[in-house]
Parts: C-alpha cells; sequence; structure tokens
C-alpha cells in the first residue's frame, strides 16, 4: 500500500511541479521563523499554502529568500532541512505534509495560510494560538493586522476552552481594553470599551446585528470573539441600540472542520453548578464540500455567590457548503438561561432627607453575600437563524449576502437595592417587565481588486438594514414604598404588590420600532507594492425609530434621520515587521429629544456624532507581536441650558493610550497581555459645573498580564494565569462617589493526554484566588460588584 501511494505520488508530482514553474516570481523573504516565512512567501507568491500550524511550531529561523524563483523552487529552499515538503492540488493550492518514512507522501489536514485550519472564511491563527492575525472588519472584510489602518483583537476557541469561557465576559476578561458590567436592573452583560458602553444587544453574529441572544452570550458554539477599538459607524453601520461609541465585537460561530469534531465535555463550577457539552462536526461529499457541526450544551446549579440559582440549556446547528465559486452557510440555535435570586446590580441615593451617604460610597460586601430579594428571577429565551451566501463572480471580484432573524421572550421579577445609608441600609424597588422582541437584519454586497497603473485597489460596495419591534409591559413598586432591607444583612422582604401597571402584562403592545439602513462604499488605495495603504470610504446612514406607551398606547416619539459618515485610513509598512496606521472615523446615535422640562420639549436632534482621531503602530515578529495606539474619541451630549433650553453643547472627550503584546516569543511559552490608559473628561456641562471631571465609570487605567507556559518535563502539563487591575472610577458626574481601583488573579492548569486512544483533555481553573471583595464597575452610574473566588473543573473527551 505504501509503495502504491508513493508510485502514485511520483507520477503525479511532476505535473504539478511544471505547471507551478511556469513563471518566476520576485520574492524578498528576510531571514525569520519559519511561519512567519511561509506567510510571506505565500502572500509575494500570490498563492494558497495550506499546512496545520502545528508542523511549524518550535521551528528556528530559516535563511533569507531574495531573487526571481518559480514558487517550487522557492518554497524548496524555504523547507530545506526543515523536514517538511509538499504537495500540489488540481486548484493550484500547496500543502505542507511531514516528511514521510521511505519518501512515502500521505495527504494530511491542512489549513490555508492566511486563514484557519479547515476555515478558509478566518483568518489564521498567531503564534500560541490564543489570539488570530485578523479580523472581519465589518464592510472591509477579513482583514490582516498589519494591512488596516484600526486596532482590534480577535480571539480564537483555544482561549475559550483554556480559560473555561462559559459567556462573552469570560473570553474577554484576557482583553485589557475591556471591562465588564451589568446592565440596568438586570442581568445583561455590559462591555465598555475606549471608556463607552457597548450593550449586548449591539454584537454582531457573523458580521450581522440583532441575531445573537439578547442578554448573555454563551460560547459552547463559538469559533472566534473579534474586538474592534473605536468609533465604527463606517466599518458596521449604526447598530440597533446605538451603542458601542468606543468599539464594537462581533462573534463567529463554529463550523464543521476538515477532522471529524466529536467531543463531549463535563463541567463543574463552585458551588454546585454541574454541566454538559456536546460537540459533533462532520464534512462529507465530494472534497469535503458539505459540513454540520452540531452543539448540544446544559448547565444548572448555584453559583459561587451565596442562594444564586442559575440554568443554561443551548442548541446550535451550522451547516455550510465550501464549493469552488460559491461558499453557503447556516445558523440556528436556541438558547434558554434562568437565574433566580441573581445578585444585581446596587444604586445609590446620594440626595434627599433620608440620605447618609455624605459622599462616601459603601464598603464592598463580602464576595459571596448575596442581597437579592429570594422572590426575584430572570428568564431569557432566545430563538435565532442566519444566513449566509457568497459568490466569486470572477477571481477578483466577490458578491456576498447575509440575512437573518431572533425572537427573543424575556420575563422576570427584578429586585433593586437602593442603597441611603452608609451602614448599608436600603429601599427594595420591584419591577415585572415582560418582553418580546421581534428583529430582522440584512446586508449584501461586493468586494474586489483591480490594478490602475501602479496603484492598486480594494473596493468594498454595501447595503446594510436592521428591523426590529419590542412589545412590552410594565408592573412596579416604587422603591421603599413596601420594603427596605439593607446591602450587608440580605434582610428579606416580603413580595410587594405592584404600585404602577402601565400595559398588558400578559400579552404586551408594541412600545417601539427600529428601522436602520443605509449604503457602505470604500477603496483601499495600495502604493509602492502595497506597502502604503490610503483607505477612504463612505456610508449615508438612515436612522429610524418609533415609540408608543406600554399605558395607553399613543405615540410618543417619531424619530427619522440621515446622515453621511465619513473614514480615513492610512497605514505604512516601513519594514516587514512595522506597520504605522491613523485613522479618522466616526460613530452614530440616534439624537435626543428635548426633555419635557426643556422650554423646547419634543424637539428631536441629528444624530450624535462621535469623532475619533487615532495613531498607532503594529508590531509582528511572527512568534510574537504587539501594538500601540493613542486614540482621541469626542462624542456629543445634550445639556438643559441655564436659559431653560435644550441643547447638544456637552461632550465627553476620550484620551487614552493602549498597549497589547501576544504570541509565543519562547517555544512553550504564550503570552496575552496589555494596558489601557484612559481620561475621559467632561466639558460643556451645565453651568459648567462638572468641566473637567472624569466621566462615570471609566477607570483612568487598567491592564492585563495573560500567560500560559508548557512545563518542561511533563508532557501535556500547563500552567497559565491571569492578572487583571482595573484603576478606582467614579461613580457621579461630579466625582464625589467613587470606587477604588481593584485586582483581581486567576490561576489554572491544563492536561492533556490519551486514554484508550482517544483525546483527553483536564481543565481546572481558580477564578479570584484571594476571594477579593471589590466593586467591578461603576459603569451606568451604579455598582456591580465582583464575582467572588470561583473554582471551574472540566474533563472533555474525543470519542
Amino acid at each position: 500500500m505504501r509503495s502504491t501511494s508513493f508510485l502514485a505520488a511520483l507520477a503525479v508530482l511532476p505535473l504539478a511541479m511544471a505547471a507551478a514553474k511556469a513563471h518566476a516570481v520576485a520574492l524578498d523573504v528576510p531571514a525569520q521563523r519559519l511561519d512567519a516565512a511561509l506567510t510571506d512567501f505565500a502572500e509575494q507568491a500570490d498563492v494558497r499554502l495550506l499546512y496545520d500550524a502545528g508542523l511549524t511550531r518550535g521551528s528556528g529561523v530559516v535563511p533569507a529568500l531574495k531573487g526571481d524563483y518559480s514558487v517550487v523552487d522557492g518554497l524548496q529552499r524555504l523547507l530545506a532541512g526543515s523536514g517538511l515538503t509538499f504537495q500540489t492540488g488540481d486548484d493550484g493550492t500547496f500543502t505542507l505534509v511531514p516528511l514521510p518514512e521511505q519518501g512515502v507522501l500521505d495527504l494530511g489536514s491542512i489549513t490555508i495560510s492566511g486563514t484557519a485550519e479547515g476555515r478558509v472564511d478566518l483568518p489564521a491563527e498567531y503564534a500560541g494560538g490564543e489570539a488570530a492575525r485578523g479580523a472581519r472588519i465589518g464592510v472591509l472584510g477579513n482583514q490582516d493586522m498589519q494591512d488596516v489602518p484600526f486596532a482590534f483583537s480577535s480571539y480564537t476557541s483555544e482561549l475559550i476552552e483554556k480559560r473555561q469561557a462559559q459567556t462573552l465576559a469570560d473570553v474577554l476578561a484576557s482583553d485589557p481594553g475591556v471591562r465588564q458590567s451589568f446592565g440596568f436592573g438586570n442581568f445583561s452583560q455590559v462591555f465598555v470599551v475606549r471608556g463607552f458602553q457597548l450593550f449586548s444587544d449591539d454584537i454582531a453574529f457573523n458580521g450581522l446585528y440583532g441575531i445573537l441572544p439578547r442578554q448573555i452570550i454563551s460560547t459552547e458554539s463559538v469559533e472566534r470573539v473579534e474586538v474592534f477599538k473605536g468609533a465604527n459607524a463606517f466599518v458596521n453601520g449604526v447598530s440597533p441600540s446605538g451603542s458601542g461609541v468606543g468599539g464594537a465585537i462581533n462573534v463567529v460561530s463554529k463550523r464543521a472542520e476538515d477532522t471529524p469534531t466529536r467531543s463531549a465535555t463535563l463541567d463543574y463550577a463552585s458551588d454546585s453548578r454541574v454541566g454538559g457539552h456536546l460537540d459533533l462536526g462532520q464534512r462529507f461529499g465530494e472534497d469535503n464540500r458539505f459540513g454540520v457541526r452540531v452543539n448540544l450544551a446544559q448547565r444548572e446549579g448555584e453559583t459561587a455567590v451565596d442562594d444564586e440559582h442559575s440554568r443554561f440549556s443551548l442548541a446550535t446547528l451550522g451547516l455550510d457548503y465550501r464549493g469552488d465559486d460559491l461558499r453557503l452557510s447556516a445558523d440556528v440555535g436556541y438558547q434558554k438561561q434562568r437565574v433566580n435570586e441573581g445578585r444585581s446590580v446596587v444604586y445609590l441615593t446620594t440626595t434627599g432627607p433620608t440620605s447618609t451617604l455624605n459622599g462616601k460610597t459603601p464598603s464592598v460586601p463580602d464576595s459571596d453575600h448575596n442581597y437579592a430579594q429570594p422572590w426575584s428571577w430572570s428568564q431569557l429565551e432566545d430563538t435565532y437563524g442566519m444566513f449566509s451566501a457568497e459568490y466569486d463572480l470572477s477571481p477578483s471580484w466577490t458578491a456576498y449576502l447575509s440575512a437573518g432573524g431572533k425572537y427573543t421572550r424575556e420575563n422576570g421579577v427584578y429586585a433593586s437595592n437602593y442603597v441611603y445609608g452608609e451602614n448599608g441600609d436600603a429601599r427594595i424597588g420591584r419591577l415585572y417587565s415582560p418582553l418580546d422582541q421581534e428583529t430582522l437584519s440584512a446586508v449584501t454586497g461586493l468586494r474586489g481588486e483591480l490594478m490602475s497603473g501602479p496603484v492598486s485597489h480594494r473596493i468594498n460596495l454595501a447595503a446594510n438594514g436592521i428591523w426590529q419591534e419590542k412589545r412590552n409591559a410594565f408592573e412596579s413598586t416604587a422603591a421603599g414604598s413596601r420594603g427596605f432591607g439593607n446591602l450587608y444583612e440580605g434582610q428579606p422582604v416580603a413580595e410587594p404588590p405592584a404600585t404602577s401597571v402601565s400595559g398588558d402584562i400578559h400579552d404586551p403592545d408594541t412600545v417601539a420600532k427600529v428601522q436602520n439602513r443605509s449604503l457602505a462604499v470604500s477603496d483601499t488605495l495600495g502604493f509602492l507594492d502595497d506597502r502604503v495603504l490610503l483607505t477612504l470610504g463612505l456610508r449615508r446612514q438612515s436612522i429610524g425609530a418609533d415609540a408608543w406607551s406600554a399605558a395607553s398606547g399613543a405615540r410618543t416619539a417619531s424619530y427619522q434621520e440621515s446622515i453621511t459618515t465619513p473614514a480615513y485610513g492610512l497605514v505604512i509598512k516601513p519594514t516587514e515587521y512595522l506597520s504605522l496606521y491613523a485613522n479618522r472615523v466616526e460613530s452614530l446615535q440616534q439624537g435626543p429629544t428635548a426633555p419635557v422640562a426643556a422650554l423646547n420639549n419634543g424637539e428631536m436632534f441629528a444624530p450624535y456624532r462621535s469623532k475619533q482621531t487615532e495613531v498607532g503602530a503594529k508590531l509582528d515578529w511572527g512568534t510574537f507581536g504587539g501594538s500601540l495606539s493613542l486614540f482621541r474619541i469626542e462624542q456629543p451630549q445634550g445639556v438643559l441650558g441655564g436659559d431653560g433650553y435644550y441643547r447638544v453643547d456637552a461632550e465627553q472627550r476620550n484620551r487614552g493610550v493602549e498597549l497589547s503584546v501576544f504570541g509565543e516569543p519562547l517555544d512553550g511559552l504564550r503570552l496575552l497581555s496589555g494596558a489601557t490608559w484612559t481620561k475621559a473628561e467632561l466639558r460643556g456641562t451645565a453651568g459648567g459645573r462638572d468641566d473637567g471631571n472624569q466621566a462615570v465609570g471609566v477607570p483612568l487605567f487598567q491592564f492585563n498580564l495573560g500567560a500560559d507556559w508548557d512545563v518542561p518535563g511533563l508532557p501535556g502539563v500547563s500552567l497559565n494565569g491571569l492578572l487583571l487591575r482595573t484603576g478606582g472610577q467614579f461613580v457621579d458626574s461630579a466625582n464625589e462617589y467613587s470606587i477604588p481601583a481593584w485586582t483581581r488573579v486567576d490561576l489554572g492548569a491544563r492536561y492533556r493526554t490519551h486514554l484508550d486512544g482517544r483525546a483527553l483533555t483536564l481543565n481546572a481553573m481558580l477564578e479570584n484566588v484571594a476571594d477579593e471583595n471589590y466593586w467591578a464597575s461603576a459603569n451606568g452610574g451604579y455598582l456591580t460588584q465582583g464575582a467572588p473566588r470561583t473554582l471551574k473543573v472540566s474533563a472533555t473527551v474525543d470519542f
């Protein structure tokens, strides 16, 4: 059998090599690690080079390759002495494989250089496997980190599994530029990027807004989490809720890989939360063109917070087709989560005759203490789906279409603590707010490349649309009207009856509709062999929003505005390792309506245009990289003037510096670290009262130190750790109330082995090792407490 395989390979190989030798190409690949050299080679030779990233791990520096070579000759020179060889496919792709015994050539699992293993739609992983070297940059599509004038991070399934991440917040704890809090009165995850809120409603799924579950996003079916840093109205369009002034997040779903996926995971988290996850993937048909990926998960039990109980269920199905010119994919999913007696956020009552806080923020309760009421609960249920298609009109032009929708059913009885005493005395509020939400979303466009003399062009055209309808009702009890509690004693009160009802809580009526549409066009011009890249773009946005009173059904708002947002970006690559960039871009939000207290009440204002300027540098040494950026974002804000008129005259100006490092600088040592410094200054406030103050909920600094280390002499064993340090934050615009800086340390270990020929991975992670009591965030003007010490263990077996 081996000799037959060898003879067949010898018969085909000369024909393939002859085709590849048809012309020579000019190569200038510097001396560097093999994996980085292969990336440069594939780009310069304009070939598709496929290989498993593990084949080049630990390789040394290869000599420089400069001159005119055929593809085959050049590749042979790079691989000399590496223990690798290659095969050529019918479509001209080159596949790297280990040199077989006795000269046997065997086909193996592959990855495309510039793409991830088994995924032609994803940029390749960076050295170390925790981050990717590229991401989807909205209308610009998948881009390499060195080629775009923007800052971004892209986290892989390797990091998700290593961190035992169960939600998006667990993944983004590793990002030094992102921090997390809860939503107003509920358990939705809110992210703070460059000092501005990003609601979970505004997180994209495979590039499409409005599809993912609304409040908490699980990770069992997630392949990548991509974080775009900065204003993004041009690249992504206006999000449904209009948040994300400082950044955007895109979640990429899992797909079937060339190697079948059959894994089962059992997990446990303190105090008694137990769960399981089944991940099944298979490709079939000619050339593995069809793929199916199924993920099922169930988890239930008491969390590390006393008496807090959660239950979670997930089922997702991913389908895809990979043709020569046509690529199709579809995702459908169902997610349901229930939290009983969940520890909610804390509000401060700083004014009024009963308040005795006097500028003192209440001290933090014990880390596992629960001040929720026993009758409080929240249930979130989402059903969603989307479809995507790409068709290559020619080797240089691709048309694409994505469309999808989501139905959300949300219920909950929420108990809120309004603390008015330094000793923790609080009024207890109650809210029952059933919500039904339906969303439809679509994007279509065209991407292509062409040359005009010595100048290259990457052209993008896109049209986006999102339509959303909310049906909502409210049943509430004013804080303190029926119950008083204490933050530290956790006094239970009887569930109070409703004192106010708005709408039919059994069959809510429509209270809001959103209709956002946009058209975008861009051209990235390449000069000097694409060492200088100039991106110019425009997006014409139409923002529409209507609102109705839940109580009376009367229309309360009708907003319709259109605006054009430009984008300018420049990339200069003076060396193969260094990329310098600058951009000037904007974010958009629906403009405000003057409040009732204003003399011009009811007046609608144009959309907020938050303007960003940024400069930065990115370094790529093949196995170790980093970036440094300096940014300024100016967000307009409305203010009621002394003359009684409401105007958009105020501003929050965030100026900051971001630093990140990532990769595998030494064999077996992986780093994912960074720091952010942000000065968020208020300007033009009412009467100048708060001018110069730091904005609410924005820490002056935050940094992460993350590392993963393969223990020498213990095959399969690795240790990892993450240190998070976050500066103090102000709770109010007057800067009278604040929370102190905090530090959290997580430590973990992983063991990979085989049991009866089956891969087995054992994971353990201890979060908040020191069991620190800390207020994690003052974002939104309320307090979110950090989670207590939590032990997570899991076992994953492939079968």
